[in-house]
């Protein structure tokens, strides 16, 4: 009965959508009785954000209550915690522990709307919250309005036929071209000094959980920008030399929008 009333749920979300309604349908569907099939996942180190650690886990049994919010035009394009570009419109979510990639079912029990979505970046990093979706997953569970819901999340295991329909075709290799350099201000660093601007995000969490990642090709650094939004920068470089062959490997890492600012600090 549970597995015909999400079905139901899933495709009543879905007629409602203007995008592809029949593939929708598939993405939205909760897995059969078939053979699953898990594939390669990373489960990743213990990390730490904004004082917090998190030990990531293949939770096989994961059922939880909490509450979901989600993220979207701030971070479309940029690369998630697996590697992935994120895409605003695609069925996914983030979590703080759950393998990447994986599936999980998301119940709003604020309105009975299920969806099943494909868990491949991590956050939010909220007290309390439990999941964060992409916009459109949010939109398809009447989340996006109100911004956040109370919800079910209980990991699922799709089978093969539901994997190949749900993961999304593999970006192509992001170019390698020269990006040109822009003036920036750039607090307490010496004027002249040169950085890789990786992303200004809204979310201070999500900015600190860059910085730690990011910290593998060169030291890096979160400033507040006077619009509030959080920058995430590589450096300070001595040179443009010395700063390209890092901005390359950025770049390469899915961050495509990646470029050098030069510092000139307000004194």
């Amino acid at each position: 009965m549970r597995s015909t009333k999400a079905v139901l749920l899933a495709l009543a979300v879905v007629g409602c959508a203007t995008h592809e309604p029949a593939s929708l349908s598939r993405l939205a569907a909760p897995p059969s009785t078939g053979s699953t099939i898990t594939g390669r996942v990373k489960i990743g180190q213990p990390y730490q954000v904004m004082g917090q650690w998190y030990t990531p886990s293949d939770d096989r049994g994961y059922d939880v209550t909490g509450t979901a919010s989600w993220y979207g035009p701030g971070f479309h394009a940029l690369a998630t915690a697996s590697g992935e570009r994120y895409d605003q419109d695609a069925l996914s979510a983030a979590h703080k522990t759950l393998p990447l990639p994986c599936f999980v079912e998301v119940t709003n029990l604020d309105n009975g709307r299920v969806l099943t979505v494909r868990v491949n970046d991590r956050g939010p990093f909220v007290d309390g919250r439990i999941i964060d979706l992409s916009r459109k997953s949010a939109q398809l569970l009447g989340v996006d309005r109100p911004g956040t819901a109370h919800v079910r999340v209980r990991r699922i295991f799709p089978n093969v036929v539901q994997l190949v329909s749900m993961t999304p075709p593999a970006a192509p290799p992001p170019p390698l071209s020269k990006s040109p350099s822009v003036a920036a201000t750039v607090a307490n660093a010496a004027a002249g000094s040169i950085f890789i601007q990786v992303a200004a995000v809204s979310d201070a969490g999500r900015a600190a959980w860059l910085k730690g990642y990011l910290v593998s090709f060169a030291p890096s650094e979160v400033e507040r920008s006077p619009t509030g939004l959080w920058r995430v920068r590589l450096g300070p470089f001595v040179s443009h030399d010395q700063a390209s062959p890092i901005l390359a490997q950025v770049q390469a890492a899915g961050y495509t929008d990646s470029r050098t600012v030069v510092a000139d600090p307000v004194r």
